[in-house]
């Protein structure tokens, strides 16, 4: 599946020989990722065209005289097609032309060198490991480090991620995103715009039943137990009186096994829970609060005379999605120039016979879609499971699978809309761009 690449914010340079350039600022699932130049990018794709052929997406021709505006939207846009259609084949996100590029952006961005360093691993049950690393590790080789440390087996590494939490006041944690398996951990620790950020170890599954496959491993076991009782303290899954009651017995008794099985019966149990939200239904400004999994949205309202009311929508009724920069330029001289997170998400879905659009706003829109993208991915899986004879590449489940599903039942594609808005301050173009997930 696409990756959440996006390019709203770039910058004319002057270079030490005083001509002229674009500074690219890219932005990963609604965060600041690296700033890069075409010319970088160009020579990028000829290493990776060398090595991969015409699995490549097209890239955008070079000019060789001054673009107009028209021309320089036009390579914005083809750059962020680019972006993102090159990280579809696992193939090249795995390669070392891929990674060592991105490892090498993301660390000059932020004037940050390759040394070791000592990082904090947060643990749903509120302890940290410290993991000693290279600054230019990726995550994916960091949870690999953590996982030495605790005892998780390496096949299941892929039930597992790196999760950038941002801690708020009264000890409530909101998560701000994923880190995907090229990132860097310690760059995105200091390059996070918000304050008081950790890098959280969270099991990355949407489906409860898949807790089975791990129970076989302490240390994985013990992982899934403490996030279900963190998850049930913060009230992201909502046990009955009498749940609640046997749940706090297993728990004196430390029977993890049992308690994870009566867990999985209880509301939202495995959901994902953003922090409280705008929507526009039943009208705009209306209060929400959602959790995602179990192959649903649901959404809690608060309508304007206070009531609430819940609305569950299926996985099977959204026919697609999209998350759009609703942000302004913020601090144009600071080192950051990054735009607010101000974001949309909005799905459309079957109701009756037509299509409407449910519209959430949200700073976890990235997240969100993440997760529907992670329920897609799941729900391949178990396609896979019945029907043998058909295959489709699943990345997400799991590092190194591939699995065989019909592929007429579900096909996603990313891409940008044609840009909404644009707003210029001084010499920094700021683009509203919209990424759609459709016909899911």
């Amino acid at each position: 599946m696409k990756m959440h690449f996006c390019i709203p914010v770039s910058q004319q340079r002057l270079d030490p020989l005083g001509g002229r350039y674009v500074l690219y600022s890219v932005y990963l699932d609604g965060y600041l990722f690296c700033r890069v130049r075409y010319s970088q990018l160009r020579r990028w794709n000829e290493q990776l065209r060398r090595v991969f052929g015409n699995c490549l997406p097209p890239f955008p021709p070079k000019y060789y005289l001054a673009m107009t505006t028209s021309m320089a939207d036009e390579r914005r846009d083809q750059l962020e097609q680019y972006l993102q259609n090159v990280t579809v084949d696992p193939n090249m996100l795995r390669s070392d032309i891929f990674i060592d590029f991105l490892k090498f952006v993301q660390l000059d961005t932020f004037s940050i060198t390759t040394k070791t360093a000592s990082l904090d691993i947060f643990l749903p049950d509120g302890r940290n490991i410290p993991v000693e690393i290279l600054t230019s590790d990726t995550a994916e080789r960091v949870l690999e480090v953590v996982s030495h440390r605790i005892g998780l087996s390496q096949e299941l590494l892929g039930y597992f991620g790196l999760f950038l939490i941002r801690f708020c006041k009264e000890g409530k944690q909101s998560v701000m995103k994923k880190l995907v398996d090229f990132e860097l951990p310690y760059v995105s620790l200091r390059s996070a715009e918000a304050e008081n950020c950790r890098v959280g170890l969270r099991k990355w599954y949407m489906d409860p039943s898949l807790d089975s496959v791990l129970t076989d491993c302490p240390a994985a076991l013990q992982l899934i137990y403490m996030q279900a009782v963190q998850d049930i303290e913060k009230e992201w899954a909502k046990p009955t009186q009498a749940q609640r009651q046997k749940l706090q017995a297993l728990q004196k008794e430390d029977n993890q096994t049992k308690f994870l099985e009566l867990s999985r019966e209880v509301r939202h149990y495995g959901y994902w829970r953003l922090d409280p939200c705008t929507c526009d239904y039943p009208q705009p400004g209306c209060g929400a609060v959602l959790s995602v999994g179990k192959d649903e949205i649901s959404c809690c309202i608060t309508l304007p005379d206070n009531q609430t009311q819940e609305v569950i929508f299926q996985m099977n009724r959204v026919k697609r999605w999209q998350v759009t920069f609703l942000g302004t330029l913020l601090d144009t001289d600071g080192p950051q120039r990054t735009l607010n997170q101000n974001l949309e998400l909005r799905f459309q879905f079957s109701e009756e016979n037509h299509w409407p659009w449910f519209v959430i706003y949200t700073k976890q829109a990235f997240l969100l879609s993440s997760c529907l993208k992670k329920m897609i991915s799941e729900k391949m899986v178990k396609l896979a499971a019945k029907n043998p004879e058909m295959q489709i590449e699943v990345p997400e489940q799991g590092n190194h699978k591939k699995h065989r599903v019909q592929q007429s039942q579900q096909k996603d594609f990313s891409r940008f809309l044609p840009r909404k808005s644009k707003i210029e301050m001084a010499n920094v173009d700021c683009v509203l761009g919209t990424i759609e997930e459709e016909d899911l």
